[in-house]
């Protein structure tokens, strides 16, 4: 049995609670909140942009913290999942570690990349697990194409092209601060940089175009250069003044004897699917992949049966890992930097 104590109780944290209760031999069994009635179970006023509204809950047997203290010190918790902003992470990430607990962080895994390195050292000095929740791999297009480029079916990887672009999210008062949420690049395309890394490894030096808000990346084009010069790796990202579409994500992925293609976009209140799951083969043939539809949550259920399965094991996680989370971060960081000064950045691999 895994025990786990979740810290902040906002979407994120409800999302994460109903996908615990989908999982066998996991058991949430703490809380830590500030805000009263939400202690007392009360999550009714929860909403966001999928997954059902909140509910009232029964935390009877469950520890219901007010001090985040007294959850760290709570020996009936074995992994502590932080899903507070951003701001939060690295200070109470390290906490826990300390106190001896498994860390799921939600991402980005921190505002800056100093304070992700300093995460990765707290793990390693306490011989504990820290993963960051990069969600994206288990949503059923990306996961498709994990197992697609895994499986070898198709040869080696030659490229791609990825796209996560949202209207301005004018409801959140704070996104557009660096020492809050940071904009898109680590609210957004945060989860491309993962990808690209998961696949491809780090870059070797990123060129990036595109215009600012508050100093801060507002849209922007990526060119990733690898040690290995034939890979074609770009990626666009950023946000758009615009209402009527409000979230568009693609990929375009090349590997020698297939091309992986999929679009989906919310138009009008409407999303659908501008370009579903296809593969392109060298036979000129176009298959449609068979994806799972329904339920958004079940790709944080299969992401956190991952933390769960690896806190069980006692063993890293080759998706969820927090070095893979810092270098992600050290891309954006780069992108941000080529994009601020106009020039080529390099980073250390």
């Amino acid at each position: 049995m895994t025990r786990v104590g979740i810290i902040g109780i906002g979407f994120m944290g409800w999302i994460h609670w109903l996908a615990y209760h989908r999982l066998s031999d996991v058991r949430v069994t703490a809380i830590s909140e500030t805000i009263p009635k939400r202690l007392a179970g009360d999550w009714r006023d929860i909403k966001g942009n999928f997954g059902p509204p909140g509910e009232q809950v029964d935390l009877t047997g469950i520890g219901a913290y007010a001090n985040l203290d007294d959850l760290l010190r709570d020996s009936n918790v074995d992994l502590v999942d932080i899903t507070l902003p951003t701001a939060f992470h690295a200070d109470i990430a390290i906490r826990a570690l300390e106190a001896g607990k498994h860390v799921l962080c939600e991402k980005p895994m921190a505002l800056q990349l100093a304070d992700c390195e300093r995460m990765v050292a707290a793990a390693k000095k306490a011989n504990r697990l820290l993963m960051v929740g990069h969600v994206l791999p288990f949503f059923p297009e990306y996961h498709w194409a994990l197992q697609v480029i895994r499986g070898g079916e198709y040869g080696k990887l030659l490229g791609g092209e990825f796209r996560r672009v949202i209207s301005d999210p004018t409801w959140l008062t704070k996104y557009w601060l660096p020492e809050h949420i940071g904009g898109p690049m680590l609210d957004l395309h945060i989860h491309d940089a993962h990808f690209i890394r998961l696949l491809f490894g780090l870059p070797q030096e990123v060129t990036t175009t595109g215009r600012q808000r508050n100093n801060l990346p507002e849209f922007w084009h990526t060119q990733f250069r690898f040690a290995d010069r034939d890979l074609a790796v770009a990626a666009t990202s950023g946000t758009i003044n615009q209402q009527g579409r409000p979230f568009d994500h693609a990929f375009e992925i090349h590997l020698e004897k297939a091309t992986l293609m999929f679009q989906f976009a919310v138009i009008g209140g409407e999303g659908r699917y501008l370009c579903p799951p296809t593969l392109l083969d060298s036979s000129g043939n176009a298959q449609h992949a068979d994806i799972p539809g329904g339920d958004p949550t079940d790709a944080f259920v299969n992401e956190l049966r991952e933390v769960t399965n690896c806190v069980r094991d006692g063993r890293p996680s080759d998706t969820l890992g927090a070095v893979l989370a810092q270098d992600a971060m050290r891309i954006c960081a780069a992108q941000t930097a080529s994009l601020q000064s106009g020039k080529p950045v390099t980073l250390n691999t």
